[in-house]
């Protein structure tokens, strides 16, 4: 008699734990190769259209990828440029500014201790913060971002070879999978939200930046071009980024003014234009589906910072995202897209309350739409 062995669901669990650090271990040690191949990999799903576009045009296919390698090449030249201008131009006012917020910061103990009565200097050391290390912390960071950016010729390399082969994958997709053509349509989907997500997330990033950086310029902020380019690129991370944003210009406010009225224009600057983008305009244009939980944005900053460092950081949403999007399109794996999501998906629940099994769909029929109940379970034999 051959007995069956059954996987209890502990071991199963252990199972995919060790799975998960085997795979985020791996993640770990390739990040030499593996961060431009991702970041690459962004580049040229967003690419993809104007590829297609060309082709529709009889545009031959090595002058596509050409047209499209030299863009992406200048405009993130462009960044590049003002970037690295605007940090050799920091640098050298790094340490008036954290000369200037640490007096700042010394007098407000002084006041505070004034009106209470406690000398505050005994329990704010610097030990225990150091005003001035924040600037310092935000000029390495910028220097880190743009010495990446600025070595970016292997991402532009691998770049070019992912478009050349995105011309035929389809094709090989096709040929493997044969009659599952539901699984080549998955695939598509998954890479058209892809796109749709990365494409809305950058044109809405692109003008929160620029206004950002208008605003700045219009307050007598030093570096405005640089606070424009922080906006934009800290975007990408929902609620975390605009808070992170407007920090340096909050800093440079209280620095080069010294006033609360200055500092809180700035601050209702920041506050109106991420209102608008980031909860008006941006969830219109992505719909709920596209959206993460606040929690899962900082664990993932968390996550991505620690394992690829700042650039992983400013990827983190992102990948996150595609991550969440591959989840949904997966059956047995939508449990945890919806985890990862903002909020529920719309349910309706059969059965009396209380139903040790209820049925969950995620879309609610339409009115006067013919609803089935859910079936018998113990109709089929199994």
């Amino acid at each position: 008699m051959i007995v069956e062995r059954r996987e209890t669901s502990g071991a199963h669990f252990f199972q995919v734990a060790a799975a998960v650090v085997i795979v985020v271990g791996g993640l770990k040690l390739g990040q030499p190769v593996l961060l431009p191949f991702a970041l690459a990999l962004f580049l040229a799903v967003m690419s993809l259209p104007m590829i297609f576009w060309l082709q529709m045009r009889q545009v031959p296919v090595a002058i596509s990828i050409l047209i499209t390698v030299l863009l992406t090449v200048g405009v993130f030249g462009l960044i590049v440029l003002l970037a690295s201008q605007s940090v050799a131009e920091l640098q050298p006012q790094l340490p008036r500014y954290s000369a200037s917020l640490s007096r700042l910061f010394d007098s407000w103990l002084e006041r505070g201790g004034a009106f209470f009565q406690v000398d505050l200097r005994e329990y704010v050391t610097p030990d225990l913060f150091d005003p001035g290390r924040v600037f310092d912390f935000l000029g390495a960071t910028a220097t880190r971002i743009a010495g990446f950016l600025s070595s970016a010729f292997v991402v532009f390399l691998i770049l070019a070879f992912m478009l050349g082969e995105a011309t035929v994958f389809p094709f090989k997709v096709r040929a493997i999978l044969g009659r599952r053509a539901g699984d080549g349509r998955r695939m598509t989907k998954i890479i058209r939200e892809v796109q749709e997500y990365l494409v809305i997330k950058t044109l809405v990033s692109l003008t929160t930046g620029l206004l950002i950086g208008l605003w700045a310029w219009i307050l007598g902020l030093d570096f405005p071009v640089l606070l424009g380019l922080g906006g934009f690129v800290l975007n990408y991370i929902p609620t975390v980024g605009s808070i992170l944003a407007a920090i340096p210009a909050l800093l440079l406010s209280l620095v080069l003014v010294g006033t609360w009225t200055h500092a809180a224009l700035v601050a209702l600057g920041y506050l109106v234009i991420n209102t608008i983008f980031g909860n008006i305009i941006e969830p219109q244009l992505m719909g709920r589906r596209l959206g993460l939980s606040t929690l899962v944005v900082i664990l993932s900053l968390l996550f991505w910072a620690w394992l690829w460092g700042p650039v992983g950081a400013l990827l983190s949403v992102p990948l996150t995202m595609a991550v969440k999007i591959m989840l949904e399109n997966t059956e047995d794996l939508r449990w945890a897209a919806v985890l990862l999501d903002k909020s529920p998906p719309q349910a309706r629940i059969y059965g009396a309350v209380g139903e040790s099994h209820p049925e969950v769909v995620d879309e609610l029929p339409a009115e006067g739409d013919p609803v089935e109940p859910p079936g018998d379970p113990t109709s089929e034999v199994a």
